[in-house]
């Protein structure tokens, strides 16, 4: 696997993003000195006798209890074990080791107060591909995200299980098995591992990253709906989107405008065509795409920012061993970008329907109906119309925002909480959805530009058509849909689409992505 030295407080968005698709993050050796030195000030406090929370005293609701010195490593061991309370499906191994990156990071930069062997384990951990088995559900996003994050420090104490690359064991087990050795954690380290926005942020990431995978496709397969529907670019045309001064808007026209750049069955109609105006599916593509596109970017530089922070508590300040106590670990500005990331893909999906349902109308497309030559006899696209249908309307229930939801825990001391870990899970799955939605699309834009043979499309999205091509032939009369709509599914979900457009310059979340 490729290894990346990660910078904690300065790791770029493509940084999070390898280790999301697999690499493995090596700690810039920069931060040893913090680390220790910060260790050092928590030991030093300790000293001193003086009650300081999260040292030497309870949690939450219990912060005024005192806990004697010769029970703090018991301390930290219960916080881990009672916290360990979450349910439901496990996280995704890839989201898994973005949240442990995540974490890595966070202590890495001298302000929680771990031992730098806890840290190299963790490290060592990524590594190795030994990866917890961590429940998904169990957090409001408040005091960080502590049932799941529980849950990855149980392992680092040898409870639990871990992914590994043989198979799922007890955590004791894969340890063995991979030369590590638990830990055994000293004062504020059980809860510097549980506090923390980690859970959160990693599946917020990982839904941006292949959000954006999503966005470019809807661009291809727009394009070549466009086309099918013998659609205008004229829409497209730069001077209109200037004058709006949208920078997403812009860049979304451009490519647009360069994916079907030409095209002969554009050029078909150029003149003579009675149509003054396409549907807005088509029309306004740059206008809606472009909008998605702007929130996709500022859910990345809030993300950005995230992943750079520290966000457990207290704080520990080496410098005059100071710990202070805060809220950093609320998880607010992860909320909000969650949903800002579930309205864009809801969007995205919503848009490439209406095309799909413009296409397989005859009223509107001018082509046989249902994509079909023999329509009644054969049913064609009806029905993969209609389950791109409930696929968006699925999306449309899940895009409430989750950041206007609140419930008190710990007996009201946690009185307002952000829900982010509720807005970030559901992302991944509405992903899910919206793709399918372009992979239904793709079959439904190629169909149609099979009617206007001999003429062909742009050069771009020909190698787009031969791509799924080469997979599904054309549709004349019914077959078993559900496997083309596989394939052309996972061509979206790989890249695939893109890398046969590789030609034109599509927009992206991020330069650095």
């Amino acid at each position: 696997m490729t290894e990346i030295v990660l910078k904690p407080g300065n790791a770029t968005l493509a940084d999070w993003r390898a280790i999301y698709r697999g690499a493995v993050p090596r700690l810039d050796p920069a931060c040893g000195p913090k680390i220790a030195a910060s260790a050092a000030a928590v030991a030093r406090i300790v000293a001193k006798g003086e009650p300081v929370y999260g040292i030497n005293t309870g949690f939450g609701k219990l912060a005024s209890v005192r806990i004697p010195a010769d029970d703090l490593e018991t301390l930290q061991r219960n916080i881990v074990l009672s916290h360990a309370a979450g349910v439901g499906e496990a996280m995704p191994v890839a989201v898994t080791r973005l949240m442990m990156a995540l974490k890595l990071a966070s202590l890495a930069q001298g302000a929680s107060g771990v031992k730098p062997e806890t840290v190299g384990l963790l490290e060592a951990m990524l590594a190795s591909d030994v990866v917890p088995v961590v429940p998904g559900q169990g957090s409001v996003g408040a005091s960080g995200d502590l049932a799941p994050l529980a849950h990855m420090t149980a392992a680092m104490i040898g409870v639990g299980d871990c992914h590994t690359p043989h198979g799922i064991f007890p955590a004791k087990v894969a340890f063995v098995s991979h030369g590590l050795e638990p830990v055994v954690l000293g004062p504020k380290e059980g809860l510097a591992l549980l506090n923390g926005t980690q859970f959160s942020t990693a599946y917020a990431l990982a839904a941006l990253f292949d959000a954006e995978v999503l966005f470019q496709s809807a661009l291809v397969t727009g394009a070549l709906s466009t086309d099918a529907a013998k659609g205008s670019d004229a829409p497209f045309d730069p001077r209109i989107h200037a004058l709006r001064g949208h920078k997403g808007q812009i860049e979304t026209a451009a490519a647009l405008r360069n994916l079907m750049a030409g095209s002969a069955i554009r050029a078909s109609h150029l003149v003579g065509d009675e149509r003054v105006q396409d549907p807005y599916c088509l029309r306004c593509q740059p206008q809606v795409m472009g909008a998605a596109l702007t929130v996709l970017r500022q859910a990345a530089v809030t993300l950005g920012t995230e992943a750079n922070g520290v966000t457990d508590n207290p704080l520990i300040f080496p410098e005059d061993d100071t710990a202070l106590s805060g809220g950093n670990f609320h998880a607010e500005p992860v909320a909000f970008a969650a949903d800002m990331i579930a309205l864009a893909v809801c969007e995205i999906g919503s848009l490439a329907e209406r095309r799909i349902a413009m296409l397989v109308d005859p009223a509107l497309s001018g082509m046989p109906a249902f994509l079909t030559p023999k329509p009644g006899l054969n049913s064609g696209f009806m029905i993969p119309q209609v389950t791109a249908a409930a696929l968006v309307s699925e999306n449309k229930q899940k895009a409430y925002p989750a950041s206007v939801d609140s419930i008190p825990t710990s007996a009201n001391q946690e009185d307002h909480v952000s829900m982010a870990a509720h807005g970030a899970r559901r992302l991944i799955g509405m992903v899910e959805n919206a793709t399918a939605v372009i992979g239904i699309e793709l079959l439904a834009a190629a169909q149609g530009c099979d009617f206007h043979a001999p003429l062909d499309s742009s050069q771009a999205l020909e190698k787009v058509r031969k791509i799924l091509r080469a997979q599904v032939p054309h549709l004349d009369d019914d077959r078993h849909f559900h496997p083309d709509m596989e394939k052309a599914i996972a061509l979206v979900r790989s890249s695939a689409l893109l890398d046969a457009a590789q030609a034109i310059d599509l927009p992206g979340i991020s330069g650095d992505l």
